[in-house]
């Protein structure tokens, strides 16, 4: 990787990491172990130049389609937002006001945002039925679409899986940030996710696994998609930790539903990087 674009994802990680933890102290009921182990990922796909975008028009027609599925678990995505121009950053300081369209889970109001993400599940398949239009349209842009693996236990995942997979969907990704907790317990106290890799590549997906924390194969694994156009539907397995950054939020069993104490944040925060 190029030595500057590293500097800037690595200080764009500590960034969103910090603002992240101050949106939570503002808003204590926003998710943000979920938020928290997504980091790296987002910061690689906005400042790593994997999405094409235009954030003076969102609804930009040559745009890519970036589905955060697991719309709970992305507040670290406003401040990227803001930061790129989506909106005024003075608006990371009304989250959960009335009158603020930054809420505790984000929706299409949300410039950037493109679908609902309330109801997980979903995702995916609205993934591909915009694959499928652009691939009609003879349209460049590509999808990305990115799900917790909580959410893989939606049975509505499988079928797009299955669709993506029969109809080669060579201009789609998913992203899975697989931090292995899911609401009220680890993953495998619920039901074992297995391989996941060998589920997805039944379905004809190609699929690579990585170190959801390292930002130069994190954006390896993405540029790499991104550039891939053989057939077939690609997917991104990301192992990380939830709560990453998160003090005694990390890997705790019930770090979804947990928020930190203000004093807590400011401990973190004290320490001015990202562990």
């Amino acid at each position: 990787m190029d030595i500057k674009l590293k500097k800037l994802l690595d200080q764009k990680t500590q960034d969103v990491w910090r603002e992240t933890l101050l949106l939570h102290k503002r808003s204590p009921e926003t998710r943000v172990a979920s938020s928290l182990s997504c980091v790296e990922l987002l910061v690689s796909m906005y400042y790593g130049d994997i999405l094409k975008y235009n954030p003076a028009n969102p609804s930009w027609e040559g745009r890519d389609r970036f589905i955060i599925s697991k719309g709970h678990g992305s507040i670290s995505l406003y401040p990227i937002l803001a930061d790129l121009g989506f909106f005024p950053e003075e608006e990371l300081m009304n989250i959960g006001k009335a009158g603020s369209f930054l809420g505790s889970i984000p929706d299409p109001v949300i410039p950037g945002y493109e679908t609902v993400n309330g109801s997980l599940g979903h995702g995916l398949g609205v993934a591909c039925g915009m694959a499928i239009a652009l691939e009609r349209k003879k349209s460049s842009s590509q999808v990305f679409v990115m799900v917790g693996d909580g959410e893989l236990y939606e049975g509505s995942n499988w079928e797009a899986l299955m669709l993506a997979g029969h109809h080669r969907l060579n201009n789609l990704t998913l992203i899975v940030d697989h931090n292995k907790i899911s609401m009220l317990d680890f993953c495998d106290n619920i039901i074992s996710h297995g391989s996941l890799g060998t589920k997805f590549e039944a379905f004809d997906w190609k699929v690579a696994e990585f170190d959801g924390h390292d930002i130069e194969t994190v954006h390896h694994h993405l540029e790499a998609a991104r550039k891939d156009n053989s057939s077939g539907p690609k997917a991104l397995i990301a192992h990380t930790v939830k709560g990453k950054g998160g003090g005694h939020l990390e890997n705790d069993s019930l770090c979804h539903i947990k928020s930190l104490k203000p004093e807590h944040v400011d401990e973190l925060l004290e320490n001015k990087e990202r562990p």
